[in-house]
């Protein structure tokens, strides 16, 4: 298959190389803050077993902002494999 075709089992568009690579940073964007996320939240669920509901409430503000960056990266990504009718 030649690249920019569409491969029509799976309707996803196959990106040239030089392409590839803005796909490559945002998939390990999107795993790091997704991580990063995960992370704060774990913190806010210590936090909140051990009564300190202010830090609990610090951590799920990061952990939300994290997963808003993460989020934003799987969005430009599709926007590269999706078919071009």
């Amino acid at each position: 298959m030649e690249a920019s075709e569409i491969n029509t089992k799976s309707q996803l568009v196959v990106q040239p190389k030089n392409e590839n690579q803005k796909g490559i940073e945002n998939h390990k964007l999107a795993a790091n803050h997704f991580e990063a996320a995960a992370k704060h939240h774990n913190e806010a669920a210590k936090h909140h077993e051990n009564g300190h509901h202010e830090k609990a409430a610090e951590s799920t503000v990061k952990a939300h902002g994290h997963a808003s960056i993460a989020k934003k990266a799987q969005k430009e990504d599709v926007k590269h494999h999706a078919p071009r009718i």
